[in-house]
């Protein structure tokens, strides 16, 4: 046997976390090789049952928002799979948040609990935003936090050894989870429910505020095992996991497909190429996934230095358009000859299509692949939603047991993206062929997707508007080969008002996450305009790709 057995919309990621380490207690489950950690199946349970009592110790209820700010740590793993025993709901939080994003995560989340490090590019980046966002902190008995503008959040716990005022430390909770017995914990975990729901991810629209997708066991359990058979993972493979874990890609496609197949972890902590390719030599990975921008980076590192690559078979590659070039270099050159592509949106819990390890080269860098088993796809015409012919491009919409609860406390925004017959719209353009194969060719939405990151041109004008000499600003994505896609801003000025870019690019530092920031500002006296008086947005890209030079990238071929 080197598969689990369960039945998905009856089990719970608590209970699929047993099933494994009975069935496989042996198998290798989570590994980092520099931190010379090593768990098996058998041991993951153990530890994740104890990090689930720490969180019933500390007073959390089943259902209660609990969020975490901290790349690839062990920790993020274990809270992952620890909440899915104990039933609170896991608020993963963007590692290039900062105070004005957080706060309104927080706040609009209704988050008791807040996990963090330190801080990923500074030691106390993170520290100092938490104590800036909520000063009584500092001087509040750890677990009493009275925060003026976060009212929700008690708990404030830090994932690491040093003391910091307010805050409990991560050992305080595994001490505390002592005091919870064997029995406690089975009962809560006997007490959910697989449509419950078990985690939330924000992601923006191109109106308004980011918004928290409401994800299931359901969801979540059911997408992971389709995207594993895809893949045709088992107990004999090893996943190198540097893709962010906030990410539906770090957590659904990398370590909940991982346990859905009982497959090791491999993850990264903090992505660059060496440390990945030193993972996959290191733990013999069969698998590796990556946004494009860094199966590049590892590509290039593999010029300069000599790696083994010969374990690896499979993977995905995401998250942004991919290269076709690029996807023919990972499979000749890294030797990942049935390397996949996936596409998804986090709506859609988040794999929609997907290649498979059986299709031939041309589909596979081709096209996103077909629909994922018990999903259906069907491409429709934008204005009257009816269906198109193969060939004919359209929106993309999606229906199945991988389609979110819904957005937090937002039905009306729910009522948009989810029709009544169940469809999710996801905004993107596509084509499809006769045999269901699809290929991305725009977006009705202006999302801009940078190195995978998803950025929405909405959040960042309604940030700058708040710059006092800025009159009006419009956001578009501009070609990118490094990144497939940049941010470019537009902006006009208040009369007698003359900042300069670097003007601009200050006013946002530490203030939005670095790559929201605009690479490019353009000061322009108008706008292009329809008849209307609608900005045309498209001619804004267009006269930007011009002006920066960048009309080859934009030829650059993706699926």
């Amino acid at each position: 046997m080197q598969l689990p057995k369960y039945e998905v919309g009856r089990t719970t990621i608590g209970q699929l976390v047993d099933i494994v380490a009975d069935q496989f207690p042996d198998s290798k489950a989570l590994e980092y090789h520099k931190l010379d950690m090593s768990y098996n199946y058998s041991q993951f349970r153990d530890i994740c049952n104890a990090v689930a009592k720490g969180f019933m110790a500390l007073g959390v209820e089943k259902g209660e928002n609990i969020a975490i700010w901290a790349n690839n740590v062990p920790e993020w793993v274990l809270t992952q799979f620890g909440t899915g025993k104990m039933g609170a709901v896991l608020v993963t939080v963007n590692t290039n948040y900062r105070s004005f994003e957080l706060e309104y995560l927080m706040k609009q989340s209704d988050s008791t609990t807040l996990l963090l490090i330190g801080g990923v590019r500074e030691a106390d980046e993170y520290l100092n935003v938490i104590y800036d966002v909520c000063p009584e902190l500092k001087n509040c008995e750890p677990g009493k936090l009275e925060s003026a503008k976060l009212p929700m959040l008690k708990n404030v716990i830090f994932i690491g050894k040093e003391k910091h005022p307010g805050m409990f430390n991560w050992s305080d909770i595994m001490e505390m989870g002592k005091k919870i017995s064997d029995d406690e914990l089975k009962s809560r975990q006997d007490s959910m429910e697989p449509d419950d729901p078990i985690n939330m991810q924000y992601t923006s629209g191109t109106t308004g505020f980011p918004k928290g997708v409401m994800l299931t066991h359901t969801n979540l359990i059911g997408n992971a095992k389709s995207l594993g058979e895809c893949m045709e993972l088992t107990c004999k493979d090893v996943m190198c996991i540097p893709v962010p874990f906030f990410h539906c890609f770090g957590c659904v496609l990398g370590t909940l497909t991982c346990v859905v197949s009982a497959s090791a972890m491999a993850p990264v902590t903090a992505f660059t190429p060496a440390a990945v390719l030193e993972t996959v030599e290191a733990s013999g990975c069969t698998a590796l996934h990556g946004v494009p921008t860094m199966f590049i980076a590892e590509l290039e590192e593999m010029k300069k230095k000599s790696y083994n690559t010969s374990t690896l078979r499979t993977g995905i590659m995401a998250g942004s358009p991919c290269p076709i070039e690029v996807m023919k270099q990972v499979v000749g050159d890294m030797g990942a000859s049935e390397m996949c592509i996936t596409y998804g949106q986090t709506e859609a819990s988040p794999g929609i299509t997907m290649t498979r390890t059986t299709d031939s080269l041309e589909r596979r860098v081709g096209t996103v692949g077909r629909a994922l088993p018990e999903v259906e796809v069907k491409i429709v015409d934008p204005p009257t939603g009816e269906p198109v012919p193969a060939g004919v491009q359209g929106e993309l919409c999606t229906r199945g047991y991988h389609v979110m609860k819904g957005y937090y406390k937002n039905p009306e925004a729910t009522a948009n993206a989810i029709d009544s017959d169940g469809w999710l719209h996801t905004g993107d353009l596509a084509i499809m062929d006769e045999d269901g194969y699809c290929k991305i060719t725009g977006r009705i939405k202006d999302m801009i997707i940078r190195g995978g990151e998803n950025i929405y041109p909405r959040e960042i004008e309604e940030f700058l508007y708040t710059h006092p000499d800025i009159k009006d600003v419009q956001v578009v994505g501009i070609p990118s080969r490094k990144y497939g896609e940049e941010v470019c801003a537009f902006i006009q000025m208040k009369s007698g008002k003359n900042p300069t870019e670097e003007d601009i690019k200050a006013f946002c530092k530490d203030k939005i996450a670095f790559h929201k920031v605009p690479a490019y500002i353009i000061f322009t006296d108008e706008y292009p305009t329809t008849a209307s008086g609608k900005i045309q947005k498209y001619k804004l890209r267009e006269q930007a790709t011009k002006e920066l030079g960048r009309e080859e990238d934009a030829k650059i071929e993706t699926a």
